[in-house]
This record gives structure tokens, sequence and C-alpha cells, in this order.
């Protein structure tokens, strides 16, 4: 333990009266651990605000809305439109794969009006079963039932920006009425604000029984047309099935406005699971790229401390030599040399995983564009970077050392 001691005396002493060398070999490594760590830090960012976003929907959600059919397949010329119905909602419905289904009303020319404030929003009429199939959590009050459906009750549930519109001076408007479109509406409960920017369209919403809206606010551009809806939203009974959901969904529009269901061109759908896989990919290959630059400047700066170490080898071939005579062993001169390497990079390996965990921290603590969240820690980018700089380390010392150690002692007091 004494002789450990001694020689890892003998290494501070070593790096510390070659202050600028040491320095710029551990801000190499430093540099290298930081731009790994923060790099993919970013990536992952952007990734988990991205997954946010989506799930400030709802969870696994597809959408079906009206489109037009190209007279002839892949031209935009002679285009014939059509409106989702409530028969295409039907037939999306009893689909093997899809779990759960609502037919979508929505109109945003409805004046909503309280007591003292009135508002313009989106008033959209849904089935009870859209709670189940969207991101709504309920601040307080219910949400719409069975009932409520089928005896077609004016009630309402509102947003929570609609709330704030609606009821300024009023933290608990559940019970009170106000006139939607003319009609009086009961608020039975209205949502939680989810959003840090307001920004999500329910906060500006009075959801109603799809049946109440069917009746009093159809959709205005289809009068021509039974039962339209602006779109069908439904989420397949996994995610792993959302393909063979969005396949019968299409099959079923494509059956009931008489088109081929192999026509693109004639949906207008949109898959959130596709889209967070493709957003997936794109930030997996986003963070090998950052990584491996990362990973590139780490092998720079470990190459640069095997370098170090050799000229210092050199530089001390007498000092060697002396030790040695002097009774030190091939394993002190390996142990000594090899601490010098540990220590170079366990130390800047340390200082660039500190400064990249207060700079994710500070960034924390800022604002935070929408889609986007502060980098944050990797856990696996960073047992990578403990794991190259301890390989680092063990090569960039080994090597030199064993190349000081085999250094005869009278060759080496004699060496100029």
């Amino acid at each position: 333990m004494r002789t450990f001691l001694d020689i890892f005396a003998q290494t501070i002493r070593t790096l510390w009266s070659h202050k600028l060398r040491s320095f710029l070999t551990m801000f190499g490594i430093a540099w290298g651990v930081f731009s790994l760590l923060l790099l993919v830090g970013l990536g992952e960012g952007f990734r988990t605000g991205n997954k946010k976003e989506l799930d400030q929907i709802g969870e696994n959600i597809q959408f079906m809305f009206p489109g037009r059919i190209p007279a002839v397949q892949g031209q935009s010329t002679g285009m014939r439109r059509y409106w989702m119905t409530y028969a295409d909602y039907e037939g999306i419905a009893t689909q093997p794969h899809v779990k759960y289904a609502s037919p979508v009303l929505v109109r945003q020319d409805i004046r909503v009006v309280s007591d003292t404030q009135n508002s313009n929003g989106q008033v959209a009429g849904v089935l009870p079963v859209f709670k189940s199939i969207r991101f709504l959590p309920l601040a307080r009050g219910r949400w719409m039932n069975e009932l409520d459906e089928e005896q077609r009750r004016n009630v309402t549930v509102i947003g929570w920006e609609m709330k704030k519109n609606l009821f300024p001076d009023d933290p608990n408007p559940i019970g009170k009425h106000i006139l939607i479109g003319g009609l009086r509406f009961e608020v039975i409960g209205f949502i939680s604000n989810f959003t840090k920017d307001e920004g999500n369209s329910s906060n500006v919403r009075c959801f109603i029984p799809y049946s109440t809206m069917a009746v009093y606010f159809p959709v205005k551009d289809a009068t021509d047309v039974v039962a339209a809806l602006s779109f069908v939203n439904y989420t397949p009974t996994s995610k792993q099935d959302h393909q063979l959901a969005r396949d019968e969904a299409r099959a079923v529009v494509a059956k009931n406005h008489g088109f081929d269901v192999k026509n693109e061109d004639a949906f207008e759908d949109w898959d959130t699971v596709k889209s967070q896989e493709m957003v997936g990919k794109i930030f997996d290959a986003m963070n090998m790229f950052l990584g491996s630059v990362g990973l590139v400047t780490l092998a720079l700066g470990a190459i640069g401390i095997i370098n170090i170490m050799l000229v210092s080898v050199a530089e001390r071939t007498k000092e060697i030599g002396l030790r040695k005579a002097l009774g030190a062993t091939n394993k002190n001169i390996m142990t000594q040399f090899l601490l010098e390497g540990v220590i170079l990079t366990i130390l800047s390996g340390g200082m660039g995983m500190g400064v990249a965990w207060a700079i994710m921290t500070a960034l924390h603590q800022l604002p935070s564009p929408p889609g986007f969240d502060p980098p944050t820690l990797v856990a696996s980018s960073a047992m990578l970077a403990i794991g190259s700089l301890s390989l680092a380390g063990i090569v960039a010392g080994v090597y030199p050392a064993r190349k000081a150690a085999a250094l005869p002692p009278v060759e080496a007091l004699r060496k100029e």
C-alpha cells in the first residue's frame, strides 16, 4: 500500500510539473465527453418533446377525414369530393382491429355566451367513448355519458381556455348555463390545462353529445349529405395493429363511397403511431450521428493522451533508468505510467460530464419551444462515455507504460 501511495504521489507531481501539457490533454478528453453527452441529450430532448406533443392528442390515435376521389389515379384533375358520414363511423367501429371509434362534428362559427362573457371557439359533437380515444383530463365535473347521448341532452364539457373566457372569476362553473348558438346548455365539467402554451384545440372547445350536435349544428358545407361528419377518430386494438386498423378503415370508406381502396390519392387520414415511428427513426439516426461525432472527438483525445505519454516516456528515459537502477520494478514503472493515463482520462472525463450536466440543468430552467424538451443526460450515453473513458485510460496508459518498463536500466541511463 505504501509503495502504491508513493507511486501515486510521484504521478501527481509529474503531471503538475507539466501543467500545460496535462491541461491540453485533459481538454481534448473533456471536450469529447461533453460533446457526446450534450449532442445525444439534445437529440433525446427532441424525441421526448415530440412524443409529448403527440401524447397531448392521445395515445395511438388515428384520423379519417373527408377526401377527394381523383378521376384518374395519380392525377389531381377532375377530383370528386366526398364527406365522411355516420355510416362510415359505424363501419369503422365494427372492424376487428379497431378498439374505439367516435364520429366528430366540429363547427367554429357558433357563438358561445355566458351570463357575463362571450367567446368564439369550437363546438364539437362527440360520443362518450371519445374520452377513451383522446387525452382529455378533467379538472372538475364529469364527462358525457350514454344517457346524455341517448336522450340528446343539452350538456357540455368546456376546455380550460373556454372556461377562462366565459367564467374568468368563477373557479367552479359546474352547474352553470351557457348559450351555444342560442341554445341553453348546462356545464357539467371542464378540462384541465394540460399544455404549456394553451395551444391545444381542446382548450378552446365546447364538447356536446353527438346526437345534440347532429340535430342543431350539422356540418355547414354538407347540407346535401345525410349525417355528414367532420372526421372520424379511432384507435387500434394495440399499437402494433395500427396498420391493420388503418387498412380496415380505408376499406370501409372506399366501399361506402365507391372507389378503389388501392387509390391512395383518395384518402385523407393521419396515423399518429406511424408519425411517431417515423420521427423515432429520424431521432435514432440523429442520435447515432451525434453520438459518433462525440465518440470520434473522444477517440482523438485518447490518441492525444497516448502521444503525450509516449513523449513523456522518451523525455524521462534517464529517470526511468535511474529508478530501475535504484530498485524500481517493471511493475512500479508500469503502475506509474498507467496511473498517469487513468488520472488524465478520469479527471477530464469527469469535468466533461460535469459541464454537460450543468448546462443541461440550466437549460431546464428556461422555456422550451413547442415540440422540444431541454436536453437530458441519457443514461446509455453516460455509460458509453464511462466505458469509452475507461478503455481510453487503459490503452493510453498501458502501451506507454510497457514501453517504459521494457527499457534496460543501463541503456536508459546512457540515453541522451
